[in-house]
């Protein structure tokens, strides 16, 4: 199999971290692409229409697209349990509330990289950061408890979407009254998967 990717998304490195907790790496094959939304890598057209990444490419049936069916997918295939029965449907919304961090701020990257100044609106920009500021406090309020624990498909999420954050708009100061999550992503990120996977620049 091959991973179509880019190293910087935060979409990807959800992916590229479960490739590595639960040892696929040497089944999945990380094919660098460069692609915007200006512009799609053929590479990824071929295997996804829409031109996003992560995709992945099988040999036994067409490519699968978007981060959450490729990790279910390889959960299911490695046999994981990084989606528990028993908490099934908080881990799935603990992970929707990641990826929409995510959504939010690749968004306003996007808009500040992507388009000529004249054309950017902060208006835009601060509704974006709204939505993930409200989604980060919700999990430090709310969701702490199913940070911890054997490792799930929530905990992934969450910590690639707070380092990608980090990455480009760290200036934001997520942390502030956020203790509690701060301290909980400073353990994750030091793990072995999160370290071989991270950004810089």
């Amino acid at each position: 199999m091959q991973l179509l990717m880019s190293p910087a998304s935060p979409f990807v490195r959800k992916v590229r971290v479960l490739l590595r907790e639960t040892g696929l790496l040497d089944q999945v094959e990380e094919v660098d692409v460069s692609t915007t939304p200006l512009a799609s890598d053929p590479i990824v057209l071929a295997a996804n229409p829409t031109g996003k990444i992560p995709a992945l490419v099988r040999g036994d049936g067409p490519a699968i697209y978007d981060s959450r069916v490729i990790t279910r997918f390889l959960n299911d295939y490695a046999d994981a349990n990084l989606y528990p029965t028993h908490s099934m449907w908080e881990i799935l919304t603990l992970e929707t509330t990641a990826d929409a961090i995510m959504d939010a701020t690749v968004t306003m990257t996007y808009e500040t990289r992507l388009r000529p100044v004249p054309q950017q609106s902060p208006d835009w920009i601060e509704a974006q950061w709204g939505k993930a500021h409200r989604a980060i406090s919700a999990i430090n309020n709310r969701w702490m408890s199913h940070l911890a624990g054997p490792l799930n498909i929530g905990q992934i999420g969450v910590a690639c979407a707070l380092s990608y954050v980090d990455l480009r708009h760290d200036a934001r100061g997520w942390r502030n009254g956020n203790a509690a999550l701060a301290e909980w992503h400073a353990g994750f990120a030091a793990r072995d998967s999160m370290q071989a996977t991270a950004v810089t620049g």
